[in-house]
C-alpha cells in the first residue's frame, strides 16, 4: 500500500490516505499495460502481464469537483512472491509498505475504498459506481460476482 505521506507534495487531494498502487493511463496505453508500468515505476517491481489479474472497475463521477474530473478506475491484483518484497521505500507520493491483508482496511483509507476493497481481499470480481460529497462517499453501487 502507498501512504501519501510525502512531505514536498502541498496540496495533494490524497494526502494522508492509503492507496493501492496506480495512476493515469498514458496515451494510447491499455489499462494493464498501466498498472505493470504503475507497479514498477512506485514499487520497483518489474511484474510481467501474466502476474496480473483484473477484478473490476469502478466509477467516481466528480471526484475532483474542482477539477471537474470523473475517474474511471481498474482494479487489478497480482501475487508477489517474498523473494521480491523489499523493505518500504519512499517514493515522490509517499512511502511504499507490505500490509497484511488483514490489516488493509484498518488504514487511513479513502472512505469510499471501504465498499470496494474486501471485494480485492476476497479476489472476487466486481464493478461499482461511488458518488462523493467533499471527503464522503454520498451513495454508492457495487455488484460482484
Amino acid at each position: 500500500m502507498l501512504h501519501r505521506n510525502a512531505a514536498d507534495r502541498p496540496g495533494d487531494y490524497h494526502a494522508g490516505k492509503w492507496n493501492g498502487l496506480g495512476g493515469k493511463l498514458e496515451p494510447d496505453e491499455s489499462p494493464l499495460e498501466a498498472a505493470v508500468r504503475e507497479v514498477r515505476e512506485e514499487s520497483g517491481l518489474d511484474l510481467p502481464p501474466a502476474a496480473f489479474r483484473a477484478l473490476g472497475s469502478v466509477t467516481f463521477p466528480n471526484f475532483k469537483p474542482h477539477k471537474g474530473e470523473d475517474w474511471n478506475v481498474w482494479v487489478f491484483m497480482a501475487r508477489v512472491s517474498d523473494a521480491h518484497r523489499a523493505t518500504p521505500v519512499q517514493g515522490p507520493e509517499g512511502s511504499l509498505h507490505w500490509v497484511p491483508a488483514a490489516d488493509v482496511l484498518k488504514l487511513n483509507l479513502w472512505a469510499g475504498d471501504r465498499h470496494f476493497v474486501p471485494h480485492v481481499l476476497d479476489e472476487k470480481t466486481f464493478f461499482g459506481t461511488l458518488w462523493y460529497r467533499g471527503q464522503e462517499v454520498e451513495r454508492h453501487w457495487i455488484q460482484s460476482s
